[in-house]
């Protein structure tokens, strides 16, 4: 055999060899350590829980078809108005 042979074959026998090391591994085992279960949830994802009055800004803004930095600075408004009592301001503003 020559050099160049065996240098490829070496090659060819190093490429398969490390086909195995980038197999999947088995998922870790989970932890039950008792500061997790006990803990509140580390989810930074979770949905939040919306209150009526957003839910009901969100809507009007949706019927005006406000977007961006107009729907919020209208939600905003909205609900500040809602929270202390008064009437929506888009019951006033209705186009």
């Amino acid at each position: 055999m020559t050099f160049t042979s065996r240098l490829a074959a070496v090659a060819l026998a190093s490429l398969l060899a490390t086909g195995t090391a980038f197999a999947q591994t088995a998922a870790p085992a989970a932890k039950t350590d008792a500061k997790t279960t006990t803990a509140a949830p580390t989810d930074k994802k979770a949905p939040k829980e919306h209150s009526a009055e957003s839910l009901e800004c969100s809507k009007q803004a949706d019927a005006k078809g406000l977007h961006g930095k107009e729907r919020k600075k209208f939600r905003s408004e909205c609900i500040k108005s809602a929270k202390a009592g008064t009437a929506a301001p888009a019951a006033a503003d209705k186009k």
